[in-house]
């Protein structure tokens, strides 16, 4: 019998690939394996809505499971925990080997931890998984008092959620303004001014140095020497990709994993694997949208794309036009929804184009004279006329 497609990873990017393998025309067996026990779920509004919520479950972000997909094989509840893809096989940590004709690497990020000297974990979260946010909103209290460290769009969506459910909350983060990297100054100083308005309380240009308590943080002590009372103490600093079960084999995977034009696995030693793909934000991957520079895109609608790309490639066996992706993101803190196209964080420049900065509006993203993006808040019909700028 022909040997299986393996897909790792049993999130959004790994059901995609199978149903776009069978959407393809592939008829042949396909085993999915992943390390939580929940059925393939949606991720964004973990900080979002289902945050927000009475109690967090996993019908509420389970995605439905179409009729192509119903032989799909899944293996959940269990790491792979190492590859060998010169004889196209990997392990799960319970010593199961798993022999695939074609590997599809879609294993996701993690959240970055700190170490603190007193390194307590009880009242610490992070927000990645439906159990994550299941822990979390069980601790979010009404005047629970709340310090997320991070001020990007996950440590600004979930203050935004804590402060709705009652929380006292103080975002403490190292930058001069919240979402500066991929919105510009502006924009990003005209959503901390609706934030604070809403209550939070932003330390800009400060870290977290210590937490203070013995069986439960009570508090945090900042860089300065400052102490901030705290119930609830949120990680939200960025991502690290799941690639340490890969190491040993001839895989570029130094940030993320390198693919190439096709999605295929780039070897070190030259060229790429022909039967080696990567789908969703673990892949670092160029784009000819904007230019030829391998890069991890962590946006929403990333794994979906990919996984397109990769089942029509191994379904049809081609792979002749290059992945073009328009990265696209949205992000909900209150009443403000922001939409976005493109790479904004390749900007130089900024500009003002529709609306008003204090209410619904528009920005283009200039990297040079060529543009790279469009941000909206509000005005989402003006927002997604861009995408035609970025597609021939």
């Amino acid at each position: 019998m022909t040997k299986p497609v393996v897909i790792v990873g049993a999130s959004m990017g790994g059901l995609r690939a199978a149903e776009s393998l069978r959407r393809f025309g592939y008829t042949g067996a396909i085993t999915v394996i992943g390390d939580e026990n929940w059925a393939p779920y949606n991720r964004p509004p973990l900080s979002k809505e289902v945050l927000a919520g009475d109690v967090v479950s996993h019908e509420t972000v389970a995605f439905p499971q179409r009729a192509a997909t119903a032989d799909v094989g899944w293996v959940l509840g269990h790491r792979v925990d190492k590859a060998d893809l010169a004889h196209n096989s990997v392990t799960t940590e319970d010593g199961e080997v798993f022999e695939y004709s074609h590997l599809i690497i879609a294993t996701g990020l993690r959240p970055k931890r700190q170490v603190y000297p007193n390194n307590i974990h009880a009242g610490r979260h992070i927000i990645r998984t439906l159990d994550d946010a299941m822990g979390l909103r069980e601790a979010l209290k009404p005047g629970a008092r709340v310090v997320v460290l991070g001020a990007g769009f996950i440590g600004c969506e979930t203050a935004a959620t804590a402060r709705k459910l009652g929380c006292e909350v103080t975002i403490v983060a190292p930058g001069t303004v919240p979402m500066l990297r991929p919105l510009g100054t502006e924009l990003a100083h005209e959503l901390q001014r609706r934030q604070e308005a809403e209550g939070v309380r932003f330390l800009m240009k400060r870290s977290v140095a210590d937490l203070v308590g013995e069986s439960h943080i009570t508090a945090v002590t900042l860089d300065d020497g400052t102490e901030l009372p705290c119930d609830v103490f949120i990680e939200a600093i960025g991502s690290l990709p799941n690639t340490e079960w890969l190491e040993g084999n001839d895989l570029d995977i130094s940030d993320g994993l390198l693919c190439d034009h096709n999605l295929r696995g780039v070897k070190v030693s030259g060229g790429s694997w022909n039967n080696v793909w990567g789908v969703g934000d673990v892949v670092r991957f160029p784009n000819p949208v904007f230019d030829d520079t391998p890069r991890r895109v962590e946006h929403w609608n990333i794994p979906s794309e990919c996984a397109k790309y990769v089942g029509n490639a191994i379904a049809t066996d081609s792979t002749a036009a290059p992945f073009r992706p328009i990265p696209s993101f949205w992000s909900d803190q209150f009443e403000v929804h922001i939409l976005a196209f493109g790479l904004l964080a390749l900007a130089d420049r900024n500009k003002l184009v529709e609306g008003t900065i204090d209410g619904d509006c528009v920005f283009e993203y200039y990297r040079g004279d060529k543009l790279v993006g469009a941000a909206g808040i509000g005005l989402r019909s003006v927002v997604q006329g861009y995408r035609k700028n970025f597609e021939s």
